[in-house]
C-alpha cells in the first residue's frame, strides 16, 4: 500500500471513530491484501471498538479472468459499458450479476450475526469498489438501470446507511452519478 494509501485508510478510520463514538463495531473484510492492509490501517485507530474481524471471499472484488495485455482491460471496461455494466461477464471472469449472487449469500452470515446477543451495534464492511456498489443494490433493493447509473465509491470513502424507524435502511452518503 502506498503511503498515501495508508494515510486514506488511517483517515477512513477516525472517520468511523466519530461516527460511532464510543459504540463498537463488528467488521467483515475482503481477504485480498490491499483491503487487509487498508483494515489494518483503519483498525489502527479504532482499536478496542472492533468487537471482532472477519475476511469473507464472498466479499472480494469482481473477477476479470485472464488478461493477456495491458489494452486488453480498456478494451474489456469499453465493451462492457456498451453492453452491460451488471450482465456484461468477461472470458474467465465474473459478472456484476455473478457478484450479486456472491453477496446475497453472504447475507445469510450477516443476518445470522446480527442475531447474536453480542453483536455490537455497527457493522464494518472493507470491500472494493463494485462489490460494495453491489453489496447497497442489493440491500437497498435498488433496479440494475439504479445500480448502473452510479460510480463506485473512492478508495477509503466511508459510507453509511442507517436504520430508519420503519425498520429500513437509508443510505445516508450518496453515491456519485455516472456521467
Amino acid at each position: 500500500m502506498t503511503p498515501k494509501g495508508q494515510e486514506q485508510a488511517v483517515g477512513a478510520g477516525k472517520e468511523i471513530l466519530s461516527i460511532i463514538g464510543d459504540g463498537y463495531i463488528q467488521a467483515y473484510i475482503s481477504p485480498y491484501y490491499r483491503t487487509r492492509q487498508t483494515y489494518n490501517g483503519i483498525q489502527s485507530v479504532l482499536q478496542d471498538r472492533v468487537s471482532g474481524c472477519h475476511e469473507d471471499p464472498r466479499i472480494r472484488e469482481q473477477d476479470w479472468g485472464h488478461l493477456r495485455h495491458p489494452d486488453d482491460s480498456r478494451l474489456l471496461v469499453q465493451e462492457r459499458n456498451q453492453y452491460s455494466l451488471f450482465y456484461y461477464r468477461m472470458k474467465d471472469g465474473e459478472s456484476g450479476a455473478d457478484v450479486y449472487d456472491r453477496v446475497s449469500v453472504f447475507f445469510e452470515t450477516l443476518y445470522r450475526d446480527f442475531k447474536k446477543e453480542n453483536y455490537p451495534e455497527n457493522t464494518l464492511l472493507v470491500t472494493h469498489g463494485m462489490t460494495l456498489r453491489i453489496f447497497l443494490m442489493r440491500w437497498l433493493h435498488w433496479t440494475v438501470e439504479e445500480y448502473e447509473s452510479l460510480e463506485n465509491p473512492h478508495n477509503c470513502q466511508v459510507l453509511v446507511m442507517e436504520m430508519s424507524d420503519d425498520g429500513k435502511y437509508k443510505l445516508i452518503t450518496p453515491l456519485k452519478k455516472r456521467q
